[in-house]
C-alpha cells in the first residue's frame, strides 16, 4: 500500500503523524476546487436564460452532460445522483491531471481510491435497502442458499477492485514517469510530453470515467425497475 512519502513530521503532546505528499496534494485539489465553486456560484447571478459568455456556455454544458451521463446509465429516477458523481468525477479527474503540474496524483495512493470505493460500497447498500427493503436482504439467498457467502464475497470484491483499478493505472504510470525522468536529458528530451500525454491526460480521463460509470451501474443493480 502506498500512502505517499512522509512530507512534514508533527508531534501534539504524545501523539504523532505525518503529513504525506498525498494529503498536501490532496488539500491543494480540494482548494482548487473550492474556489472554481466559488466563482462558479458567484457567475451564477449573471447567467441569462440565453447564454451570453463562453464561462456560461462550459458550465451549462458540463452540467448537462453530466445529468445525460446519470441519466442514461441509472434512468431518470436517480438522475439526483448527477450532483454526487458531479463532485466526485470533478475531484479523480483534477488529481489524476495533478501531475501535469508536478503533484503526486493522491489516486496514486491506494488510501485515496479505497475511500473513494468504499462511499461507493455504502450508496450501494444504502440504495439498496432504502428501495428494496426486506427484498434486499432476500438476494444474498438467490439463486439458492447455499451460495449466500459467494454473494457477500462479491459484494466485497466490488470497492477492492474499484479501488485498485483506478490505484493501479495511476501508480503505475507515476513510476513509469519517474524512470523516465532517470534518463539522461539527451535520451528523454522527446519522450516525457508524449507519456504525459498519454498517462495523465488519456489515462486519467479514461479511468475517471470508468470509476464514475461502474459506480453508477452498481449502485442502478441495486434498486429495482
Amino acid at each position: 500500500m502506498d500512502f505517499g512519502s512522509a512530507y512534514i513530521p508533527i508531534t501534539i503532546g504524545n501523539f504523532s503523524f505525518r503529513l504525506t505528499e498525498t494529503v498536501i496534494d490532496t488539500w491543494i485539489i480540494m482548494l482548487v476546487l473550492i474556489i472554481f465553486a466559488i466563482i462558479v456560484r458567484i457567475k451564477l447571478n449573471k447567467f441569462t436564460e440565453v447564454p451570453e459568455s463562453g464561462f456560461q456556455n462550459v458550465i451549462e454544458t458540463m452540467v448537462e452532460m453530466m445529468e445525460n451521463f446519470v441519466s442514461s446509465t441509472m434512468g431518470e429516477k436517480y438522475s439526483y445522483f448527477g450532483c454526487w458523481f458531479f463532485g466526485v468525477f470533478a475531484f479523480i479527474l483534477t488529481s489524476n491531471l495533478s501531475g501535469l503540474v508536478a503533484l503526486r496524483p493522491p489516486t496514486a495512493d491506494l488510501a485515496t481510491t479505497l475511500a473513494l470505493a468504499l462511499t461507493t460500497f455504502v450508496l450501494i447498500h444504502f440504495m439498496g435497502i432504502f428501495t428494496s427493503k426486506l427484498g434486499y436482504l432476500k438476494g444474498y439467498f438467490e439463486p439458492v442458499p447455499f451460495l449466500m457467502p459467494l454473494n457477500i464475497i462479491s459484494e466485497i470484491a466490488t470497492p477492492i477492485s474499484l479501488s485498485f483499478r483506478l490505484f493501479g493505472n495511476i501508480l503505475g504510470g507515476l513510476i513509469i514517469m519517474g524512470l523516465v525522468y532517470t534518463l539522461p536529458v539527451y535520451v528523454r528530451f522527446f519522450i516525457p510530453g508524449f507519456l504525459h500525454m498519454y498517462f495523465d491526460v488519456f489515462a486519467g480521463c479514461l479511468q475517471t470515467f470508468i470509476f464514475v460509470m461502474l459506480s453508477m451501474t452498481f449502485i442502478k443493480d441495486k434498486t429495482p425497475e
